[in-house]
């Protein structure tokens, strides 16, 4: 497994990895999540042979804030690492970075793989999070 940053926005790679993860809002609105890559702060893609099978993908200044926006892994290739080296490979990148920040579903699989890399609850840190959906 490789992982690079990515920087050509490839539909044919990207939206069946999102849908593989069942994440349709993004799919149903290809041209959207184009322009959110092109926006996007850096993005890391990570490779078995010529397929995709992981991507982070960050928004921010990438000074003083970094929002991980989106951090996905084919169901095949999830829990063999590879979300672990490409958070890892992305936070190698913010060393500086005070405030990396992500939102994530509330379940024990994500909260324990978040708290593995050293996050910690908004709510642990005596702070609070506001959301506008």
């Amino acid at each position: 497994m490789t992982i690079r940053e990515y920087d050509a926005y490839d539909e044919r790679e990207i939206l069946p990895l999102y849908a593989s993860v069942g994440w349709t809002t993004y799919t149903d609105r290809p041209d959207v999540l184009r322009k959110g890559f092109e926006n996007s702060l850096l993005c890391l893609a990570a490779y078995e042979d010529d397929r995709m099978i992981g991507l982070v993908r960050a928004v921010g200044d990438g000074q003083t804030v970094v929002l991980i926006q989106d951090i996905l892994v084919h169901p095949a290739q999830q829990r063999q690492g590879v979300g672990t080296m490409l958070m890892d490979a992305l936070l190698k990148r913010f060393p500086h970075v005070r405030q990396i920040q992500l939102l994530t579903d509330d379940t024990s699989k994500t909260v324990s793989f978040y708290e593995s890399l050293g996050f910690k609850s908004v709510d642990a840190t005596g702070c609070k999070s506001f959301i506008r959906c």
